[in-house]
This record gives structure tokens, sequence and C-alpha cells, in this order.
């Protein structure tokens, strides 16, 4: 989920003084890392059983595919390393495609990151109020109000700014930390085990079955952009220090989601825990499995489902805030209503948030509250964002004659680009990019009708600290 934590350094205080390499500067990587992995870290939750149920339950292909997922995880996060350097200051997709391609390219990005976010809060509210219906399954016939209660608290709590981002970041460590000790439980002295079966027959072959089943899970791959803009927000720093506070987040959501997801799938495996019931998630059963129903299955869920919150809360920071950017300011025109960037004073755009509210809760009452039937959606529109930034440092590479990495940058748009064929091959994922394409050409629509003015390439950065 989303490239999306805005002002995670501000949690750690927008006065912070980080000079020199002491204990500061670490207390903000903290803030700033953990918070904005919130997101990627929270799509385990989803993603691991995505992929299980388009392999129509077979265990066996659970965990090559999950592998093959990971591998292209490292592939766009590579793209996104190069990005960071290239734009110390933020920017990402938007930017790169902006400065390789002319400022007309800037508004394919920044509309599949618009619908991007509307899924990411839909998708891990639906997540959310599944682990609370698991953990008291009695709250199963009020999945949709319950879903839609949170929703509403979530958009809420946007009213009060960015204050207390930092508990993004603790969320995020709880959840890891007691995933770590389901682990270990699960590995060493499981309180029991499923009754799925190890393989079934997929009616063709198992490399196809994989390839045809990988894409559904790239949900995992959301969020990654995060770190790539969420940088304009270190203002404190020089761009060497914002190039090595995004790199090193980067680095650390690589380890973290990649070692999480293939350890979890490993115990799903060994364990037999294959798809879940109509009122539990297959985390939720590897949990049950892993450590019975104590506190720490208990503490599993609650972790998870605070987590999935942050992030919805992440998007519903970040969203509203590319829509305050778009609208403009005083001394610079923009593309969208004034109405879009009225702000309270909190700096939160209360308009552009209404907006969210209702596009994330039309969603979740069309997908019945189940988020794996918005999973299908998702690795839509973020790939025409990942895929126009690889063809864009692809473009840098070959001007600066950088054969090698050029050629690389172009073998991963080819994989990208896969996946999202692959993705709309299954017929409604269309509509994500329909409603992309939609976007985009509205706001260049609009764009151009207001002059085309300059700087549009760097509204992403301008979000983040808006």
């Amino acid at each position: 989920m989303t490239h999306s934590t805005s002002a995670a350094a501000v949690a750690a205080g927008p006065t912070l003084s980080v000079r020199g390499r002491g204990p500061r500067r670490s207390i903000l990587f903290f803030a700033f890392a953990f918070a904005v992995i919130a997101d990627p870290v929270s799509s385990v939750a989803y993603a691991i059983e995505a992929a299980l149920r388009a392999l129509h339950g077979d265990l066996a292909l659970l965990f090559p595919t999950m592998s093959l997922v990971i591998g292209l995880v490292v592939v766009v996060t590579a793209n996104y390393w190069q990005l960071v350097r290239r734009f110390p200051k933020g920017g990402g997709a938007a930017a790169a495609a902006g400065r390789a391609f002319g400022a007309r390219w800037t508004f394919l990005p920044i509309g599949a990151l618009v619908v991007d976010f509307v899924l990411t809060i839909g998708i891990s509210i639906a997540a959310a109020a599944s682990a609370v219906i698991a953990l008291f399954p009695g709250l199963a016939p009020l999945r949709v109000p319950l879903a839609l209660l949170l929703l509403v608290v979530v958009a809420g709590l946007t009213w009060f700014g960015h204050g207390g981002r930092l508990l993004f970041a603790v969320m995020t460590v709880a959840f890891v930390v007691i995933s770590v000790s389901v682990l270990i439980l699960g590995f060493t002295s499981p309180h029991t085990t499923g009754h799925a079966v190890a393989t079934t027959d997929p009616g063709h072959s198992a490399v196809l079955a994989v390839v045809l089943a990988f894409p559904v899970a790239m949900a995992l791959a959301t969020g990654i952009e995060a770190p790539s803009t969420a940088i304009a927000q270190l203002g404190q720093l020089d761009d060497t220090n914002r190039r090595r506070f995004g790199r090193g987040t980067l680095a650390l959501l690589l380890v973290i989601v990649g070692g999480l997801t293939l350890a979890l799938t490993a115990l799903a495996v060994r364990l037999h825990i294959g798809i879940p019931g109509t009122d539990s998630t297959q985390i939720a059963d590897i949990a049950h499995a892993a450590a019975g129903p104590g506190w720490l299955y208990g503490a599993f869920q609650l972790t998870s489902s605070l987590l999935l919150l942050a992030a919805a809360s992440s998007s519903f920071q970040a969203g509203p805030g590319l829509l305050k950017a778009l609208a403009g300011t005083a001394d610079r025109p923009g593309v969208l209503p004034p109405v879009l960037g009225r702000a309270n004073r909190h700096h939160t755009p209360y308009w552009s948030v209404v907006v969210y509210l209702a596009a994330a809760a039309v969603i979740i009452v069309a997908a019945a509250g189940q988020e794996q039937e918005l999973v299908l959606f998702y690795a839509v529109a973020v790939f025409v964002s990942f895929l126009v930034g690889l063809i864009a440092m692809a473009r840098f590479a070959s001007r600066e004659n950088k054969t090698a990495l050029a050629w690389v940058n172009a073998l991963a748009a080819v994989a990208v680009a896969f996946t999202l064929a692959v993705n709309l091959l299954r017929g409604w994922p269309v509509l994500s990019l329909a409603a992309t394409l939609l976007i985009a050409g509205g706001l260049y629509a609009r764009w151009t009708r207001a002059g085309r003015p300059t700087g549009i390439e760097d509204v992403e950065s301008r979000a983040e600290v808006a």
C-alpha cells in the first residue's frame, strides 16, 4: 500500500535538530522509516491469501509464487533506489516522467496515485474489519457497517493533521515483533495444524499457474514509492542525508516485507493453512494454528488491524495532500478547484478528505467489505506509476550512456508491464486502469486550460510538505 505516508518526519517533530550523527538522527530515522513502511508491511495481511486464492488453494505452489512476487518487489525497489538518488528532494515517478518526457506525462503517475490512494484506504479498512471479525466472529453480520465505521473514524482523525504520526512507526514495530513471535512458535511448537492438502491439480502446468497467480499478490508492492516522495518532508536535512534516509528506508522495507512474507508463506505451507472460511483470513488462521487462541493470537490480530488502520490513515493524509497541491496556492495557480485546497488550522484539506471518504465508502460497499474482492483491482493503478517511472529511468540512463543500467531498467519495465497485463486480463481490474486514465486526462485538460502552469512535475513533493 502507498508511497502514501505523509509527514512521517513531522511525527518526530519539525524542529528536531539532526546535526551530527547522534541519537536524535536515529530517532528521526526511526519515525520516518517505520511510519513510511506501514503501508507495504500491512499488505502482508492480504497479499499471501490473494495468491493462494489465485492458485485455487494449491499450497505446493504458494511459496514459489510469493518468491516471484518478492523478486519483482526487489526490481521495483531498485528503481526507486535510483529515483531517490536523482531526486533527493522528493517527487517520485511524477518528477521522473515530467523531466524525462515532458510535463504532460506527469499526469499519468499522478492519476495512478489518486486511484491507488482510494484503493489503499478501501482495502486497508476492509482488511482491518476482517481482522476484527476473525477475533470476534459474532461481528460478521456487521462487516460492512463495521468497515464504514472504521472508515469514518480514520477520516475524522485526519482533522487533527499529522500529529501523532509517530504512532504509525510504533504500530509497525509492534506488528513485526508480534509476527516474529508467532513465527518462532509456529516453526518450533505450533498449537495445531490445518487440513489443507499439499497440492491440487491446477488444470495446467505448475509454471503457468504461478505466472498467472503472482500478479494478484503484487498488491504487496504498493507503498514502495513512499520513501521517494516522503523524503520531501525532511527539510531539516541536506540532499545527502535525504538520500540516506530514503535509501535506508527502502532497504528496511525490502528486508521486513520480504522476510515476513516468505516466513509466513513457509509457515502456512508447513502448517497446512489453506483458503480461510468466510469469517476469517489466512493470516489469522496461520497465527491461530501457531499460537492457539490465547493472548498472542489476540495481540497479533490487534496489531495487524491497527497497522491496517494506520495504512488507511496514511493515504487519508497523502491523497488529500495531493489534491491540495494540485489545487494550488495564492501565488501558484493550480489545476483543481481552490475548494479542494481549503485547510483547517491543522493544515488538513477537509474537502479533499471528504472526496476520499466518499470514494472509499463506495468501493467498500461495492465489495461488501471483502478485501479479497478489492485486491484484484489493487495492483493495477500503482503499476502504471511503476511502469512510467521505470521507463523514465531507462531514458535517463540511455541519455547518460549508461547502457547496462538502461537495459536493466528496460527489462524491469517489461516485467512490470507483464504483471500489469496479466491483472488486466482478469477483466474487472480494467476499471482501475480506466479510472487512472480518466483522472490523468481530466487533470491534463484542466492544466492546459489553466495555461500550463510550470512546476507540475514537483506536485508530489509539494503534496508531502503541504
